[in-house]
């Protein structure tokens, strides 16, 4: 049996991480992978939902994938999957859907489809509801799949109804599949789930005891956290990466809003003041002089329904002159119908909330210059990926500054100490 299949993931680092499970369990079942736009016996889509724009981008591909491939069975799965298995199941070629929830059966059930026996030697199928996974085929990083839903229920959010609520994978999975990474000689971490702080909820472990544990294995030598939310990062665990660890000065951490109001219309569990104090004691227990700065990486949704030029206004000071991180990751508001948000008065024009992302991405392009400036003449370390692009290869230091050199494939997968 020498069928092909072909992968295409959409979306987070979540869903790379699963597409790439997938692809390690079809491979072992004698599967041969080849692009996603060339023709495959099979064609899987991993999707997301987002906004509207992600659900025709992925309407887009899958119509795609059947143009290249006619006679494949393509398999979609991800949050799309979820909340729009009708829709999804219109479109000429669909063989089988598999909702954000079910991901765990995909393989087995897709092998039954095709009247091909599991691989004796194959990990199970997971059939539990926390798919674990990990993302693979990197030479520098790979993202740790630990935790997948949410409870918090946001007014904008339609998360919790297409992954579901949180719950996570025991710590000694979370440690098997970190040290199998460790394994292929990859040398950096990326802790991830939806909502990656709420760990625990589900084996009544702590995301402590996880960071504690992952900190132990030899092997890797970096980690960052992905993704947490400032009410779930407590001063116990800054304090315990601060005494010197493997967790490096970066932190994803979602904000949405500026502004205290719109904060609390949404449903957020925090204000600004409590968000500014945080990255304050961040900053405070981690930044010593001569040494790196934080990289903060903040998520923002301009025009959610509220949001007054007043209010924007507000949330655009407390970035610029409160909080000042390295990066914005900048996102216009989409109505989700089902959501609270989608019926919500003071729905904003689309066309204000173009100019507001271009402000905030100006903002944003000041921020994360000055960050760099910041840390001229600092020491560093950088890990250098495998590509060659013009001639040059990149990594990234601890705290998420991208370096070039001239390129060098001895660098490739190497952690080089170097003067910012």
């Amino acid at each position: 049996m020498n069928k092909t299949i072909s992968f295409l993931t959409l979306g987070c680092k979540l869903n790379y991480a699963e597409t790439s499970t997938y692809e390690r369990d079809f491979i072992r079942n004698g599967f041969k992978t080849v692009p996603w736009n060339t023709p495959a016996d099979v064609c899987l889509i991993n999707t997301c939902t987002v906004t509207e724009h992600s659900d025709k981008k992925a309407r887009n591909i899958i119509r795609k994938m059947h143009r290249i491939s006619p006679a494949a069975k393509i398999i979609v799965t991800g949050c799309y999957a979820e909340l729009k298995r009708e829709e999804i199941s219109s479109i000429e070629g669909v063989s089988m859907i598999f909702g954000a929830k079910e991901k765990g059966k995909l393989v087995a059930e897709t092998l039954t489809m095709l009247g091909i026996r599991c691989n004796a030697d194959a990990p199970a199928p997971d059939d539990g509801e926390t798919f674990a996974a990990y993302s693979s085929g990197e030479r520098t990083r790979s993202f740790l799949k630990v935790q997948d839903g949410c409870n918090n229920f946001c007014a904008y959010c339609t998360v919790p109804f297409a992954r579901g609520t949180s719950r996570n994978i025991p710590i000694a999975e979370a440690i098997a599949n970190a040290e199998n990474i460790a394994a292929a000689g990859i040398k950096e971490i990326v802790i991830t789930g939806v909502n990656t702080g709420d760990f625990g909820r589900t084996t009544g472990e702590s995301f402590l005891e996880l960071l504690k544990r992952l900190n132990d294995i030899n092997g890797i030598e970096r980690y960052r956290i992905s993704s947490i939310e400032p009410n779930l990062i407590s001063d116990e665990i800054i304090d315990w990466i601060s005494s010197g660890t493997k967790f490096l000065p970066h932190f994803h951490i979602p904000l949405q809003s500026g502004s205290d109001i719109i904060l609390k219309s949404m449903g957020r569990h925090y204000d600004t003041s409590f968000f500014a104090a945080k990255i304050d004691y961040i900053r405070r227990r981690l930044e010593k002089p001569g040494k790196p700065k934080v990289f903060f990486g903040i998520d923002v949704i301009a025009g959610l329904p509220g949001e007054t030029e007043e209010l924007f206004d507000d949330g655009y000071d407390f970035l610029k002159n409160r909080i000042r991180p390295a990066f914005i990751h900048i996102f216009p508001y989409s109505r989700r119908p089902g959501t609270r948000a989608f019926s919500m008065p003071g729905q904003v024009d689309e066309s204000v909330k173009t100019e507001r992302v271009k402000k905030l991405e100006s903002l944003c392009e000041e921020l994360h210059s000055e960050f760099i400036a910041s840390n001229k003449g600092i020491k560093e370390k950088v890990l250098f990926e495998s590509t060659d692009k013009n001639g040059m290869i990149s990594g990234y230091t601890g705290n998420y500054i991208r370096v070039e050199r001239p390129y060098d494939p001895a660098l490739a997968g190497k952690i080089i100490d170097i003067i910012l």
